[in-house]
C-alpha cells in the first residue's frame, strides 16, 4: 500500500505540474480532490476496518463522528440533569464556587422530590443564625494511644497520586491545602517533592506497593518510613486497603512511564514494570495488622494511624475490629471509600460491580465500631463524589466524622470531565505527565480556587447544620436526613440504618441477627 501511495503520490505531482501549465483552475481542482481519491483507495484494499472498505472515504465520518461524541453530548445534547458521573449542575456549582461567582439559582429545583431515592435535610424551628456558626471547624484525629493528633477540617483533599495527576497539580492541591488550612493525601504514589514544596498539610497513603518506604525487593522498609513519617508536613498516615476505583485490584505502571523523577520517588528501579499487588505482603492477620500499626505509629513519632478500604466481604472487617478489642490497639481512623468507582482509572466491571457502594459501606463501618465500643477511639473519614456541603451532611448523616474529596477538587483545578484521565491526553494539564499540556496549568492561580472550593462548600454544609439547629459536625445523627423510599414513604437514615446498641457485638448472645453470620465467621487470626 505504501508503494501505490508513493506512485500516486508521483504521479499526481506530475499531473499537477501539467495541468498547471495548462489550466490552473483544473490544476487547483485537481489538488483538492487527488488526495480524496488516494485515501478512498486505500480505504478499499485496506483489511482492517471493515466499514471503511465497504464504503470508502464515507466510512471514515463514522469514526470522526464517535471520536468526537463525548463533547457533543457534553455541550450540545445534555441537560442540566444529565452527564455522568456529574452532571452540569454538579459541575457548574464547583465552578462557581472556586471562581467565588454566585451560586444561587433561581425558580426552584430541578430535581424531581417525587422520584425514588430523593433526600433532604430536616430543618428546625430552632435554626440557629449563621452568624453564630463556626464556618472552619476541626475534627480532632487520634486515639488515647496517638500522642500526636491531628485536627483536620471538615472537608480534604483525597488521595490522588503523582503520576497520576501533573506535578502542577499536585502543586496546586497542596497550596489551597496550605492557604485553606485542610489536608491533601498523596495517593500510594509516595511522597514526591511537589506535595512538600508549598507546606500543605499531607496524609501519607502507604498501599501495597510501599512506595516511598520499600526496600529493593519491594517489602516494606521502616527506615525509609521513619524518614519521611516524621517530616512535619505529615500529619496522618494511612494504609491503603482498597480504593473504590478498583478495589482488590493490583496496579501497574508501566515500565516506559517510569521516568528518573518517578523512581527516585518511589523508590523502585528503572527499566521494569512497577507492581502494586492486589494485598499487603507487611501483615497477613488482623492481628499483624496491629502489629504494623504499632511499627507505624512510632516509626512516625506518634502521629495517627489509620486504614483507607471499600468494605468487600463484612466478615474481615469484622475481624479487624475484633483484632483492636483483643489486643488493646487501636486505629486512629477508618477512611471509607465507595465501591462506585473514583479518579483511578480502572476496568469498567471493577467500577460497576465490585465493592459495597459508600452509603451502605458507611454505615456498616459506623455500625461495627460503635458495636464494638470501639468508636470513641477511631475516627470515620468518607470519600467518594462529596462535592456540596448537603453531600457533606449525609455522609456525616450516615456515620462519618469528616470527608475527602478528589473528583470535587480536581474539578476546583479546571477539570472539565472530558474522561481522558487515563490516556495522558488530559486538555486541562491535570490527569496528564504530557509537558506540553502540564504548563496550560498555572499552580498559583488554581491553587486559589481550591482553597475557595472548600471553603464555600464547607460554609455551605455549616449553614446547613444551622438550619438544623446543630453547630457542629460531631452533633449530625441520622435523624437530621430523610430519604424518599418510594413514590409514598418516607423514611430517615435513622429508619433506613437503625443504630446498633453501642457493645452489642462484643458478646454473641447479643449480636443482632443481621451481623450474625459475619460476626461468626469473623477471627481475629485470620481475615
Amino acid at each position: 500500500m505504501r508503494k501505490v501511495f508513493v506512485i500516486f503520490s508521483t504521479t499526481s505531482i506530475a499531473v499537477i505540474a501539467i495541468m498547471t501549465y495548462i489550466n490552473w483552475k483544473a490544476a487547483f481542482l485537481l489538488l483538492i480532490f487527488l488526495p480524496l481519491i488516494i485515501m478512498g483507495l486505500y480505504d478499499m484494499y485496506q483489511s482492517k476496518k471493515t466499514i471503511r472498505r465497504n464504503f470508502p472515504l464515507l466510512g471514515r465520518l463514522r469514526y470522526l463522528l464517535e471520536s468526537i461524541g463525548p463533547e457533543i453530548r457534553q455541550y450540545f445534547v445534555e441537560t442540566d440533569l444529565d452527564g455522568k458521573p456529574f452532571n452540569r449542575l454538579e459541575r457548574s456549582l464547583i465552578y462557581q464556587r472556586s471562581k467565588k461567582e454566585t451560586d444561587s439559582n433561581p425558580f426552584g429545583t430541578q430535581l424531581d422530590v417525587y422520584k425514588v431515592g430523593y433526600q433532604w435535610i430536616n430543618h428546625s424551628i430552632k435554626a440557629i443564625p449563621f452568624t453564630d456558626v463556626d464556618t472552619n471547624p476541626r475534627i480532632r484525629i487520634g486515639s488515647s494511644q496517638c500522642t500526636k493528633p491531628y485536627d483536620a477540617s471538615l472537608y480534604n483533599i483525597s488521595a490522588m497520586s503523582f503520576g497520576s495527576l501533573s506535578k502542577n497539580a499536585i502543586l496546586a492541591l497542596n497550596d489551597g491545602a496550605k492557604q485553606g488550612g485542610f489536608f491533601h493525601n498523596t495517593g500510594e504514589g509516595g511522597i514526591s517533592p511537589y506535595h512538600l514544596l508549598k507546606g500543605g498539610d499531607l496524609v501519607w497513603n502507604i498501599g501495597t506497593g510501599y512506595f516511598s518506604c520499600r526496600d529493593d525487593d519491594g517489602n516494606f522498609s521502616p527506615e525509609h518510613y521513619a524518614q519521611r513519617a516524621t517530616l512535619d508536613n505529615v500529619k496522618m498516615v494511612e494504609i491503603k486497603f482498597s480504593q473504590g476505583a478498583k478495589p482488590g485490584h493490583g496496579g501497574i505502571l508501566p515500565k516506559e512511564k517510569v521516568t528518573d523523577e518517578i523512581a527516585a520517588i518511589r523508590l523502585v528501579k528503572r527499566g521494569i514494570d512497577i507492581i502494586s499487588p492486589p494485598s499487603h505482603s507487611a501483615f497477613k492477620t488482623p492481628l499483624e495488622l496491629m502489629d504494623f500499626i504499632k511499627v507505624l505509629r512510632e516509626g512516625s513519632g506518634g502521629k495517627p494511624v489509620g486504614m483507607k478500604i471499600c468494605i468487600g466481604n463484612k466478615s474481615e472487617f469484622i475481624s479487624i475490629c475484633k483484632a483492636m478489642v483483643q489486643t488493646g490497639t487501636y486505629i486512629d481512623y477508618v477512611s471509607v471509600d465507595g465501591g462506585e468507582g473514583g479518579t483511578g482509572a480502572a476496568p469498567q466491571e471493577y467500577s460497576d460491580h465490585v465493592g459495597m457502594p459508600l452509603r451502605d459501606s458507611l454505615a456498616f463501618v459506623y455500625d461495627c465500631l460503635h458495636g464494638f465500643g470501639l468508636k470513641d477511639q477511631v475516627k470515620i473519614i468518607c470519600s467518594g463524589k462529596i462535592i456540596t456541603g448537603f453531600d457533606i451532611i449525609k455522609t456525616l448523616s450516615t456515620g462519618a466524622d469528616l470527608c475527602n474529596s478528589a473528583r470535587g477538587m480536581m474539578f476546583a483545578l479546571g477539570c472539565i470531565q472530558a474522561l481522558e484521565c487515563h490516556t495522558n491526553t488530559c486538555p486541562t494539564g491535570i490527569a496528564t505527565q504530557n509537558p506540553k499540556l502540564v504548563k496550560g496549568l498555572v499552580p498559583g492561580d488554581k491553587s486559589v480556587r481550591v482553597a475557595r472550593f472548600q471553603h464555600e462548600t464547607v460554609k455551605s454544609a455549616m449553614e446547613l447544620m444551622a438550619s438544623a439547629g446543630i453547630a457542629h459536625p460531631d452533633d449530625v445523627d441520622r435523624s437530621v436526613v430523610s430519604m424518599r423510599v418510594d413514590r409514598t414513604k418516607i423514611q430517615t437514615f435513622a429508619e433506613t440504618y437503625p443504630d446498633l446498641e453501642k457493645g452489642c457485638l462484643l458478646n454473641e448472645d447479643t449480636v443482632p441477627k443481621d451481623f450474625l453470620v459475619y460476626w461468626k465467621k469473623a477471627t481475629a487470626e485470620s481475615f
